[in-house]
């Protein structure tokens, strides 16, 4: 009775400030357990501690409540809203630019968790009692979560309940501010009534514990269960404190002829009840629980093996939460050092002392919380803490939802825009309706018009081993959903329960559970392994930095270094015969043009870019016709000079150097005008090619216009193949250093490579095209450098002898063509 003066009290202390907009808290205060800021703040409260101790002081000093029993589950629970306000936080999407803090409150007993939740409205440092907290989370019991409504509904602060199943909350006239992501009991009761209906037990007991909870919970079930014919024998409520009840429940569990017990009790209770129960001797009951402890493995033991034997009943949903396991087992007394619950429960888990003791060791702070086992160090799965999980997310999209701004208006509301300093809970509380979103674990979270959400239990089933453990089977079903990565199908052959689950094809992913169809990828993008998820397509092109790519570029710098070094020796030695023999002047023309060559293969490599597509191709072919334009003068020359052996001869007047430099600068203007006209009309440009690969994309370069890249093809090869058949003709004049022999060979090589470069190049894939293409260059470069000049530095370097202007004379005799 105390308990409700004392909410009615805080009632009309809430309905004062809401009209006054001043509040004081007197009386004890301290319950905030663990804190962090943030631009928007979230508050909440949990019984770490779960009973309650009054001290009175015989009246002498002012009198104070204490807390003793610890609650580990109800601590996982807190730490279960700090983990996932970090996950949102670091997500850079629900809410950029702003950080989600929270204020988690610890109480046991009605007007301690009351009076923290007043204090989580009123706490210091923010004016006024309203704009502190933008939401509320808890309490996992409904007559606590009934209390702490009647002082946050008048501030229009949103509560969110993670386990208070009441069917009273639906009363959206009484609780217009209260929200759950638990079911309400309405549907776990017409679920336990269709499964006894089905069983066909219509003869059952009923046993529960004191609070709204199990109170409405109870009744509600005997109006459901008379609609369907079933039942009920007795009802009998349990207490932890009369042992006179306890007996009559005894009692009447011997007389009764009815097989079946609902046992409609809170987790605390249920405890109470079965550790009470190992005492008598009462088997050849089906114990049918409620969701609160149906799960709990930890009431097994080798005494109550028999009692629970076979118990059943609906229970949350599993539920994997990833990272979640790694964060509770990790947690260490340092990491709150202001926290007085942790140091207790620590104390308590490893029966140890912060504080020196007679009786037990000093606890370190870095004991393995993996060597517990309790409800907090059971990580396996998760079923509250998944609604708890769930419930932190609704805050951050209802507060995602309200910042929204287009156009200077909310586009959900089509009221004007709030910046965070402007966050009001009324606002907040406004846009919960609208919340419709998938948590990172797959958990869709939508509520109707009375703040419910979708309904999903497992039935589960108590098998009990020999040592008095309990395995749990999750369910009975005819196929285990559909895992994401999958999608589900029906067999029009079999039940609807009974589908089929196919893998998505490739390309396709699906993220959902028991989802329909699979999603196409977008064309950037590709599954993972798993087929839950698309991840970008990596990129692939040659780099400088792989294998292949280095090779290359350490081929082309060794070409430009020969080139170089020939040039060198070409100069040092200009004077001699052998030089003078060849068209210097053409020579180095040649030897400068087979530099660009080299060099011009290195802008094939590293991504492709627009400056680097036009610029490959123009280079390659422009110097390309630069160095054969020089070939073939040089091939002229040798047979004109061969020509002005005839007596009476003057054909040298008609190609000499003038004209040669002139044909040269013709041939390899021709070249430019094809490369301007090309780049002019459609030039080369960077393309993402995802058609050869599925699972990758080509960087590489577009040719553009294909005219224009063939053309510029066609006019080296035509060029090559006069020079060729030019070199062909006077392979066999007369000389004993006949440079044309060294030109036909030259030009052999060069065609024969790209001759073969054509069809290699159009069936390589990816890079190895831009390999082909590279290696094809080089190729043709290394043989021209080595076929012409190779023999003549070897003559210059190690045969000096044979560098004379007799040697090169000597074997001309006079021949007619």
């Amino acid at each position: 009775m105390m308990d409700w003066i004392t909410i009615m009290f805080f009632a009309l202390l809430a309905r004062t400030h809401s009209e006054s907009q001043t509040c004081k808290l007197i009386g004890q205060t301290g319950f905030k357990e663990f804190s962090k800021e943030g631009d928007l703040m979230i508050g909440g409260v949990f019984s770490m501690s779960s009973t309650r101790k009054l001290i009175d002081n015989d009246y002498q000093a002012i009198p104070y409540a204490y807390c003793t029993k610890l609650n580990d589950r109800e601590l996982k629970f807190a730490q279960t809203v700090i983990f996932t306000v970090e996950e949102i936080n670091r997500d850079t999407k629900l809410l950029p630019g702003v950080s989600l803090g929270y204020r988690l409150y610890n109480g046991c007993g009605s007007e301690n968790l009351i009076r923290a939740a007043v204090e989580a409205v009123n706490s210091k440092g923010l004016k006024g009692c309203s704009g502190q907290i933008q939401a509320f989370l808890g309490h996992s019991s409904s007559g606590v979560s009934k209390g702490i409504n009647s002082i946050l509904s008048p501030l229009s602060v949103p509560q969110v309940s993670h386990l208070s199943t009441c069917a009273c909350f639906s009363n959206r006239r009484l609780y217009p501010t209260f929200f759950r992501t638990v079911p309400s009991d309405r549907f776990q009761i017409i679920g336990l009534v269709h499964f006894m209906k089905y069983f066909d037990w219509q003869w059952v007991g009923i046993i529960y514990s004191e609070g709204l909870y199990s109170k409405k919970g109870t009744a509600e079930f005997i109006k459901e269960a008379m609609k369907v014919g079933i039942c009920v024998e007795y009802r009998l409520p349990f207490s932890k404190i009369y042992q006179k009840k306890f007996d009559v429940i005894v009692e009447r569990l011997r007389e009764s002829s009815s097989k079946v017990v609902l046992l409609f009790m809170s987790l605390s209770y249920t405890k109470s009840f079965m550790s009470k129960m190992e005492n008598y001797n009462i088997t050849g009951k089906q114990w049918v629980g409620s969701e609160s402890w149906i799960t709990q493995a930890d009431l097994a033991s080798v005494e109550r093996k028999d009692i629970l034997q076979g118990a059943m009943g609906f229970a949350l949903p599993q539920a994997s939460i990833p990272g979640l396991g790694e964060f509770l087992l990790s947690l260490k007394p340092s990491d709150e050092p202001q926290s007085d619950i942790i140091k207790a429960i620590w104390e308590k888990f490893f029966d140890c002392s912060f504080s020196p003791s007679n009786t037990s060791a000093m606890c370190t702070g870095t004991e393995d919380l993996r060597t517990v086992s309790s409800d907090y160090t059971d990580v396996t799965h998760f079923r509250p803490e998944n609604n708890v999980y769930k419930a932190v997310y609704l805050v951050a999209y209802a507060l995602h939802a309200l910042l929204q701004c287009e156009n200077g208006s909310n586009p959900t509301t089509g009221k004007p825009c709030v910046n965070k300093s402007e966050v009001q809970p009324k606002l907040v509380l406004e846009h919960m309706y609208y919340v419709n979103f998938t948590t990172q674990n797959g958990a869709k979270v939508f509520f109707d018009e009375n703040g419910e959400s979708v309904a999903q239990y497992d039935l589960v089933n108590w098998q009990m081993k020999e040592d008095g453990s309990a395995e749990i089977v999750p369910r009975s079903v005819c196929r285990e959903p559909c895992p994401p990565g999958t999608r589900k199908a029906t067999n029009k052959f079999k039940p609807v329960c009974c589908f089929d689950c196919f893998e998505c094809p490739e390309g396709t992913i699906s993220n959902q559970i028991n989802s329909p169809d699979c999603l196409i990828c977008p064309p950037e993008f590709w599954p993972n392994e798993k087929k839950d998820q698309c991840l970008p397509k990596p990129s692939e092109y040659l780099s400088y930095k792989e294998v292949m790519g280095a090779l290359l570029t350490g081929f082309g710098c060794v070409g430009v270094f020969l080139s170089l070094l020939t040039s060198i020796i070409f100069l040092t030695h200009k004077e001699t015969p052998i030089v003078k023999a060849n068209n210097s002047e053409l020579s180095f023309l040649l030897l400068f043009s087979l530099k660009l060559c080299f060099l011009c293969s290195l802008t094939f490599i590293g991504q492709p870019s627009e400056w680097s597509c036009m610029l490959r191709h123009t280079a390659f072919g422009i110097t390309f016709v630069l160095c054969i334009s020089c070939v073939l003068g040089k091939t002229i020359v040798v047979l004109m000079a061969f020509r002005a052996t005839f007596p009476g001869s003057n054909v040298m007047k008609w190609f000499g150097p003038t004209q040669q430099r002139l044909s040269v600068l013709t041939f390899t203007l021709i070249q430019v005008v094809i490369c301007i006209l090309w780049l002019t009309i459609s030039p080369p440009y960077p393309k993402m090619n995802m058609k050869y690969y599925k699972e990758k994309i080509i960087l590489e370069c577009a040719l553009g216009s294909a005219v224009g890249f063939w053309a510029v093809l066609s006019y080296i090869g035509l060029l090559a193949l006069l020079c060729f058949i030019l070199a062909f003709l006077a392979r066999k004049l007369p000389d004993s250093f006949n440079e044309a022999k060294l030109i036909t060979f030259s030009m052999l090589i060069f065609c024969a490579v790209w001759i073969t470069f054509i069809p290699a190049y159009v069936s390589s894939p990816g890079k190895f095209t831009v390999a082909v293409e590279i290696f094809a260059i080089l190729a043709s470069s290394f043989g021209l450098l080595v076929c012409i000049f190779f023999p003549k530095c070897y003559i210059i370097i190690f045969r000096p002898e044979r560098n004379s202007k007799k040697h090169m004379m000597g074997k001309i005799q006079p021949r007619t063509l």
